[in-house]
């Protein structure tokens, strides 16, 4: 009990500079209060030579990998904001020829309707209204136009920069507990003050908020006043007539039609880059867990990922799969293959081929039990209890009900909560229609979460059990410190029950309600992704392997929370304690 008592009084207070102990590492630390970080390789090797970790020559060869990318990087970064600004030139010089050419034309255009020859006048009239050949189809002048105008501007200003060649990134993928999370993070770590445009980004985070900006652009696109505006702003000035002005507008949202056209481009371009556009230097995505378990995400990855990655951006990525083995159902095949070989041209595969759990490994030499109660019987209850009671008390506030942010515009009731501690029960966040985007609000606004009533999982609450596994992976993600309340042990949650095995998954089926079946189908309706003709919209079919590799990596992740190597991390990594760090460093 002492060493939680240790460990939840630095919970109260955010420390000026992070431990060595911390494994994982994350976007949002800030520079000014973070040393230089070493590269994964010595990284690695220091905390193998402190005992933190057991030796492992898969590890090691992927460390070394990933330092040898991290010294191409920083020649990269250079290269790319030389490319970037000969680009920013460029496109000022393509833009201002562009406009040129367009009021050389309408200038031709106005000559011909202010001739002072009343033929001529008359027969410029029967041109403007002149009908279209019965052959030809609508918009096929504009087409021509647009065209032989792209052409004149090639020959005027040249083809658009070249960028240099980008560093091949890693896709690392094995077994679940192999390492592949931990080095990944130690390498994004180390990129930091190298490399700008950087984000590590989980599987369920990433498709919320693709989803999101897929909702933002089409809003956009489909907003004409806008449109409308933006063009009439600087042709409604000029010194033309009327029709004049109406070709000129035509032909200026003919030109931004044809670059929206394709919407995973334009998200890909905003995924990456921040708000502000600043798009000079090297683009780096370290990706977690990549899946294709559905429709949409074998069409968002393969839209956005090589969009990225045709683009110069840098992809180090896990997944406990090979790339051509991720889509074991064959959704999408024709896309799905696109995007395999994306990753295979601009990725080196590298296999973390040891059979070892290393979470489960160092849980077996140091763990606190103090954060996992089982079975629920009245002794076990009281403890847990007895721990709420302590934990609130020094966290210093009143227990009360919060109403968090979701994303897309949406609320989540916390019934019980105290200055970034809460309390659920198991059925409030798995047994109601709520999915990946009401997990991250948990936690993101909470560094300490008590989740009490967990069942043994079974086929009859296997909805519940896949929630459970979303949930599990966002705490994780985002560094929480978890006290949960059990039927049974850690290795037991998801063995089932009399009522068959959880294992055998063949029509296993789950969607989130909210973003599945509102979000998706709103963002897709008008788009080439059909629903199905499911009721809620999209939804996930995972064979049974697929499932094997969710539940063995929910087990491998709730036994390495509760180790105090992972929950020395807490203050350090957590949101709320680094957003506290940055309104420090504001003040």
């Amino acid at each position: 009990m002492n060493k939680f008592i240790s460990l939840s009084q630095r919970f109260s207070y955010r420390p000026s500079r992070i431990s060595i102990d911390t494994l994982r590492f994350y976007c949002d630390l800030p520079h000014s209060s973070l040393p230089r970080r070493p590269g994964p390789l010595a990284y690695y090797k220091g905390l193998v030579n402190q005992g933190k970790l057991q030796h492992d020559p898969c590890q090691e060869k992927v460390a070394f990998e990933l330092e040898n990318l991290l010294g191409r990087l920083k020649r990269y970064e250079k290269d790319m904001e030389e490319y970037h600004a000969n680009l920013a030139k460029w496109e000022e010089n393509r833009e201002n020829e562009r406009r040129r050419l367009l009021m050389e034309e309408a200038e031709a255009k106005q000559r011909g309707v202010f001739t002072p020859v009343n033929k001529s006048r008359t027969f410029f009239r029967r041109w403007m209204t002149r009908k279209q050949p019965e052959n030809v189809e609508p918009g096929v002048g504009k087409w021509v136009s647009y065209l032989n105008r792209e052409k004149k501007l090639d020959a005027l200003v040249g083809q658009r920069p070249t960028a240099p060649p980008a560093p091949k990134g890693l896709y690392l993928y094995g077994n679940v507990g192999s390492g592949k999370t931990m080095l990944m993070d130690m390498f994004y770590g180390a990129t930091e003050g190298i490399v700008k445009h950087r984000r590590r980004s989980h599987f369920h985070e990433a498709m919320l908020q693709v989803h999101d900006l897929m909702h933002k652009v089409w809003k956009s696109q489909v907003e004409e006043k806008s449109l409308q505006s933006s063009i009439s702003n600087w042709v409604m000035k000029l010194p033309f007539d009327t029709k004049i002005k109406e070709w000129l507008a035509a032909e200026e949202r003919y030109q931004q039609e044809m670059q929206m056209k394709n919407i995973l481009p334009v998200v890909a371009d905003k995924f990456l880059v921040d708000e502000q556009g600043q798009q000079k230097g090297a683009r780096l995505l370290c990706f977690d867990e990549i899946q294709t378990v559905d429709v949409f995400a074998v069409v968002a990855l393969s839209g956005i990922v090589s969009r990225l990655l045709s683009t110069g951006t840098i992809l180090v990525a896990t997944s406990n799969r090979a790339p051509r083995d991720l889509n074991q159902d064959g959704m999408q095949r024709e896309i799905f293959l696109k995007f395999v070989d994306s990753l295979e041209q601009h990725c080196e595969n590298v296999l973390i081929g040891n059979e070892i759990d290393y979470r489960r490994y160092i849980a077996q030499r140091s763990i606190d039990r103090d954060h996992y109660f089982w079975p629920l019987d009245r002794v076990k209850i009281k403890e847990y209890e007895n721990m709420w009671d302590m934990t609130t008390r020094q966290s210093g506030g009143q227990v009360s009900s919060q109403t968090i942010p979701v994303m897309f515009g949406r609320t989540l009731e916390v019934p019980e909560s105290c200055n970034g501690v809460a309390r659920l029960t198991f059925e409030y966040l798995c047994g109601r229609p709520v999915g990946a985007a009401d997990y991250i609000a948990v936690a993101k606004s909470y560094h300490t979460v008590f989740i009490s009533n967990i069942p043994v999982m079974s086929m009859r609450i296997r909805d519940k059990a896949r929630r459970f596994i979303t949930l599990v992976d966002e705490l994780y993600n985002h560094h929480c410190c978890l006290f949960c309340s059990a039927d049974s042990s850690i290795d037991d949650l998801f063995q089932g029950t009399e009522e068959g095995a959880l294992f055998d998954l063949e029509s296993f089926q789950f969607e989130t309600e909210i973003e599945g079946g509102k979000l998706r189908r709103d963002v897709l309706a008008e788009g080439s992704v059909s629903s199905g003709g499911t009721q809620a919209g999209i939804i996930s079919l995972l064979s049974g392997q697929e499932e094997m590799f969710a539940f063995q990596r929910a087990v491998s992740r709730l036994i390495e929370m509760q180790t105090p190597l992972y929950l020395e991390g807490v203050p350090y990594l957590h949101p709320y304690f680094q957003s506290r760090q940055q309104s420090s460093d504001v003040q």
